[in-house]
């Protein structure tokens, strides 16, 4: 069944007491159940569904669309984890189902992983894969420093956050370079550092150059608007920047001393004055 794990725009066949009857392709039927409808479906006309099969193994059409269809990948949070496989929640009322054969370490119920939605062709069924670099694209020279890109965040490891960008390739945030809140599972913009050998894609959260320090001195100038003053100098710790700006003391000085040659701020022994 080619729409099996996709969005499909499909044709209303019929009513019944349980729901619409969508036509397939291959000139078969799958049942929206009533629940998803919205009483204003009309027989001849397209709907757009997800379709998956139920706890039967039954193919079953939604409106609903899950964390991720086919080929997709997500961070899901396991609901369930038993002696052949984790349960992971991925906005469907049935889970999608990781194989222990699918698993790259141990799962504990309640936290989230980074899964593949993939298709088991020995059953014909949707399956979650945790396995994942063997799905990873390793030629990145489509890609340019300074380029900005989507980027998931999957994995947090002592040296950086671990960032899918555009489905098919890894990157990574160092995390000395990480100046605000980062959490497995957040969307993020960010810029690409470098290309390594490896095939893997160095990130930061700022842009390269001049424009990171035009960005920086618009946040200062922002809190600053605000609060009129700021108890920071050159010489203020690393973590009084970082908490108040949330950027580095390297970024603070670079941006400070951009408004203070425009004649934005006056610096002073206390701190930062805005004009």
């Amino acid at each position: 069944m080619k729409e099996l794990g996709k969005i499909n725009s499909l044709l209303i066949n019929r009513f019944t007491e349980n729901g619409a009857y969508l036509a397939l392709h291959d000139g078969g039927e799958v049942l929206l159940p009533k629940s998803y409808l919205s009483g204003n479906e009309e027989i001849g006309k397209e709907i757009e569904v997800f379709v998956y099969t139920d706890s039967e193994d039954r193919p079953v059409a939604v409106t609903t669309r899950p964390k991720a269809i086919l080929d997709e990948f997500a961070v899901m949070e396991a609901k369930q984890v038993t002696k052949i496989g984790a349960f992971m929640d991925w906005g469907l009322p049935k889970d999608l189902f990781v194989p222990n054969s699918e698993i790259a370490g141990k799962m504990i119920e309640g936290e989230s992983y980074f899964v593949r939605v993939c298709i088991d062709f020995k059953t014909n069924r949707l399956i979650g894969v945790n396995k994942y670099e063997d799905f990873l694209i390793r030629d990145t020279q489509g890609f340019e420093p300074g380029q900005q890109v989507e980027v998931l965040i999957f994995d947090s490891t002592e040296l950086g956050y671990k960032g899918l960008i555009e489905n098919n390739f890894e990157g990574l945030v160092y995390k000395n370079e990480v100046f605000k809140p980062l959490n497995v599972g957040d969307k993020i913009m960010a810029f690409i550092k470098k290309r390594r050998e490896d095939g893997k894609l160095d990130l930061q959260l700022l842009p390269m150059g001049r424009e990171k320090y035009e960005e920086g001195a618009e946040k200062i100038l922002e809190v600053l608007k605000v609060r009129k003053f700021l108890p920071l100098h050159d010489k203020s710790s690393p973590e009084s920047i970082k908490e108040l700006l949330g950027m580095s003391k390297k970024h603070f000085k670079q941006s400070i001393g951009q408004l203070y040659k425009a004649k934005k701020i006056d610096i002073r022994n206390d701190g930062i004055h805005l004009n």
